[in-house]
């Protein structure tokens, strides 16, 4: 009898610790009871396609285009994963931008308008919400889980509804891909060799346990190479659904920089640079870096102590603080006339918002 109490105890505990862990971040994706999805077993594809299809639906966004002779509407499809009971969809913002009017479509047929409730361009995630419909929730796992040649299931609407819930099978082809968009934008991406097309974008790239651990977009592609599809990972998309809620926006901090290049040690040898990495700037008037000194090629080596080499390197270091925030930028300034020094120093910027 005592040996079957602690069994029963044992198993409790195994199920409140996997309970516990399942967990991502409040408000959103946190606290959420079963609605009755099974997630797969680890090993089979159809299970986790049967589990997770239901929380897949197409985004319809409809807009006017063009003067008042010219007049036409424009519809883009793209796809979509529901997160939360009260009817939160994810889904990625070039899908929806720019429209008057939202449309969702779930698995059994149903059609309901959407409201927009935020949209972040430089993460490419938009956040809607349907109201008064019963709906099946995706679970959401850690993309930082995640090791390169995993198998991985995309599910969405390539070209629409009509090949709504398309499933797409491959393994995670690389971690930490770092894409730049045409805005300039950089992203962080799972990269993956399942087929990702035209109107998968918004859809889910799920594990074999039937979690969510990425959102999918062919808005961030390598055009002229086949196999190479990315997704935006889970923890950056919980992380940012959540802002949007909260605030309807995404708010970063910023110093006011404009980026001219990245330093290399190539660039470096042929311009005889006196630092072979770090970023170089051109501050942007009335901004917090041209109020705190900086100058035009100006080349950002460290902020707040921390190593330059990248953009990337550099927009991280800044999303890192907060509003408000001073950061360190550790700067060299190159000699800009005949007798002048090289200086390196130290510059304290406070942050604003990109609002």
């Amino acid at each position: 009898m005592k040996r079957k109490f602690i069994l029963v105890t044992v198993a409790l505990l195994l199920v409140a610790t996997g309970f516990i862990s399942g967990q991502l971040v409040e408000p959103l994706l946190a606290n959420r009871q079963s609605t009755g999805l099974e997630t797969g077993n680890g090993q089979s594809v159809i299970q986790t396609a049967r589990d997770l299809s239901p929380c897949i639906v197409g985004i319809l966004s409809y807009s006017d285009q063009g003067d008042f002779f010219s007049q036409r509407r424009v519809t883009k499809s793209g796809s979509g994963v529901v997160i939360d009971p009260s009817g939160y969809i994810v889904t990625n913002n070039h899908v929806i931008d720019g429209a008057d009017r939202i449309e969702v479509s779930f698995h059994d047929g149903r059609r309901k308008a959407a409201k927009l409730i935020g949209k972040d361009r430089r993460t490419d995630l938009a956040l809607l919400k349907v109201d008064g419909v019963k709906v099946t929730v995706a679970n959401f796992g850690d993309s930082d889980n995640l090791v390169v040649g995993q198998e991985v299931v995309a599910i969405g609407n390539p070209m629409g509804e009509k090949f709504a819930r398309t499933v797409t099978v491959g393994v995670v082809s690389g971690l930490n891909r770092i894409l730049t968009t045409e805005e300039g934008f950089v992203f962080r991406l799972i990269q993956t060799d399942a087929a990702i097309n035209p109107g998968n974008s918004g859809g889910a790239l799920c594990n074999l346990q039937g979690e969510v651990i990425g959102i999918n977009t062919v808005k961030i592609a390598v055009s002229g190479y086949e196999g190479m599809g990315f997704a935006i990972p889970s923890n950056q998309v919980v992380q940012v659904i959540n802002d949007l809620r909260l605030k309807g926006r995404v708010e970063r901090p910023v110093a006011g920089l404009q980026v001219v290049h990245e330093v290399t040690s190539e660039l470096a040898t042929y311009y005889n640079l006196p630092v072979t990495y770090g970023v170089a700037v051109k501050p942007i008037e009335g901004g917090p870096a041209h109020k705190a000194g900086l100058k035009d090629y100006d080349i950002i080596i460290a902020v707040n102590g921390k190593k330059v080499q990248s953009v990337y390197d550099l927009q991280e270091c800044l999303f890192n603080c907060k509003v408000g925030d001073e950061a360190t930028l550790s700067v060299t300034r190159l000699a800009r006339k005949s007798g002048e020094q090289v200086k390196k120093f130290d510059c304290k910027v406070t942050l604003c918002s990109d609002g």
